[in-house]
């Protein structure tokens, strides 16, 4: 196990190095900053006195070499247009994506499991049949656009919970729920498959002629065996919610990470574009490992040499 933990987490900082890599170069092909904080009567001399107190006119394998050092370090520089510190933005903005989507990750896990277990338990039936219209929907329908129709009706029709914002519980809910549609669509679907694949298998119709409860076999002993896809498409998908909810952040003006990289693109802020990149992947890995640990609870059968 020691030794998968550390080749795993070689191969994670030599990813996050690579992605740094790739950030830094696509970061600087979207143009110059300074068109865009500078005003327009700028003369040329106020452009190079720009690049010369913000560093941008050193040569790029310095750049990258010095923003390198400064990421090992936890620091991430200063905001082109913020002029704040990086860490305090993403210290600002990382808690809320953080809730918003540990708050759609749960509504979803709520949904899906008893939904796509009692499918797959009843397949063919009206329950079934209404799980897979929930996921069809779920899975069709863009986030923008259930995000707008809940504005318009929950919102703003019935006013029954706040369009936007931050706030108490209740501004979780539209935001939550849009996010977490998609989510709650891909997990009940992969459940359900797994469950009914299970279902098939020898030691549930050994357990079946025991004379264990039709309960008792599919919560007892085919849910935990068909748990290991839906853990790593769960992990995955928090890992996203968590990172790149840019849609549903504009939309309900939740001041979180997607808004902070969509804010930081539209500026060409390249310190706040690398440290939102970094902190996903680094973000992302550790998710990865940390299904892959939840595989040996689920499966003792799996050993990591």
């Amino acid at each position: 196990m020691r030794r998968f933990l550390a080749v795993r987490l070689v191969q994670s900082l030599a990813t996050l190095l690579l992605l740094s890599l790739a950030v830094f170069i696509l970061a600087r092909a979207t143009g110059d900053p300074l068109s865009l904080i500078l005003p327009m009567a700028a003369t040329e001399e106020d452009y190079a006195n720009a690049r010369r107190y913000l560093g941008l006119d050193r040569p790029l394998p310095e750049q990258y070499v010095s923003f390198l050092v400064r990421a090992a370090r936890g620091d991430f520089g200063t905001s082109l247009r913020a002029r704040r510190p990086v860490n305090e933005l993403l210290r600002e903005r990382f808690p809320n994506s953080l809730k918003l989507a540990g708050f759609a990750m749960a509504l979803s896990l709520l949904v899906a499991f008893p939904l796509g277990v009692a499918a797959a338990a009843r397949k063919g039936t009206l329950v079934d049949t209404a799980a897979k219209t929930v996921a069809a929907l779920g899975q069709a329908l863009p986030t923008f656009f259930v995000g707008i129709v809940l504005i318009e009706v929950v919102a703003g029709r019935l006013q029954w919970l706040p369009a936007g914002g931050t706030g108490g519980l209740a501004h979780y809910v539209l935001p939550g729920v849009t996010l977490g549609w998609f989510v709650l669509a891909g997990l009940m679907r992969l459940l359900r498959s797994s469950v009914l694949e299970v279902l098939d298998a020898d030691y549930v119709r050994t357990a079946r002629a025991k004379g264990a409860t039709e309960r008792a076999v599919v919560w007892r002993h085919a849910l935990r065996n068909a748990l290991i896809p839906v853990v790593t498409f769960a992990g995955v998908s928090f890992a996203i919610l968590v990172t790149t909810a840019v849609v549903v952040e504009t939309v309900f003006a939740w001041p979180g990470m997607g808004r902070l990289a969509y804010e930081a693109i539209s500026g060409r802020d390249f310190p706040v574009i690398q440290a939102v990149v970094l902190v996903t992947g680094a973000v992302v890995a550790a998710v990865n490992l940390a299904v892959d640990l939840l595989y040996v609870w689920i499966d003792p059968r799996i050993r990591y040499g």
